[in-house]
């Protein structure tokens, strides 16, 4: 079975075709089954936005498509960045991280607690579809540590492994990781309608 990837971030891509490598699925990106798509984002939650992605793509591609809509939940700041983690600040990755680390200015230990999420949409051809989450707890550093990874992975300090998302080595991240848990009950729903 041939599945469209709905994401143009390179780095999703191949940590998501490492994830669904375990299953009998051919994954490919967008730009591989000649969809040129940027869906509009317009969604309240993780959810809405994944399904909104996974349905144009979908729709344009004439396969079915997953998508991933993920972000940062920081507690001392009321959720935020979430929904809007990837355009937090204009700029890079690491502008969007000095962003943060800017609002968590004064902010004690004790209460930089946070989580990142990942909903996962997956909508067929026939119109049917499904939605998957997955969290990961952890707290926000006061500085970044580490050369992996993306998007917010050099703040986001796992207590239970010592490190941060950027340190981990990418076998380790995609066992536990949020997406590797939105993932994970992905593989079981498909393998379910596969049977």
């Amino acid at each position: 079975m041939k599945f469209v990837i709905a994401s143009n971030n390179k780095k999703k891509i191949r940590e998501m075709k490492d994830i669904l490598s375990s299953l009998d699925i051919e994954a490919v990106s967008m730009a591989d089954a000649g969809v040129f798509a940027d869906p509009d984002e317009s969604g309240e939650t993780f959810e809405e936005n994944a399904l909104i992605k996974a349905r144009t793509v979908m729709e344009r591609s004439g396969l079915p498509a997953i998508a991933d809509d993920s972000g940062l939940s920081v507690d001392a700041l009321s959720g935020a960045p979430g929904v809007h983690s990837a355009r937090y600040a204009e700029g890079t990755d690491a502008d969007r991280t000095r962003k943060l680390l800017s609002n968590m200015r004064g902010v004690k230990k004790e209460d930089r607690g946070a989580k990142f999420v990942s909903a996962i949409a997956c909508a067929f051809p026939d119109g049917d579809f499904f939605i998957c989450r997955g969290e990961c707890e952890g707290e926000i550093l006061f500085g970044m540590q580490g050369e992996g990874g993306f998007g917010y992975d050099p703040v986001f300090f796992v207590p239970e492994y010592r490190m941060t998302f950027a340190q981990m080595p990418a076998e380790v991240k995609n066992k536990i990781s949020h997406r590797a848990k939105a993932m994970e009950k992905m593989r079981d729903e498909l393998k379910k309608r596969m049977a």
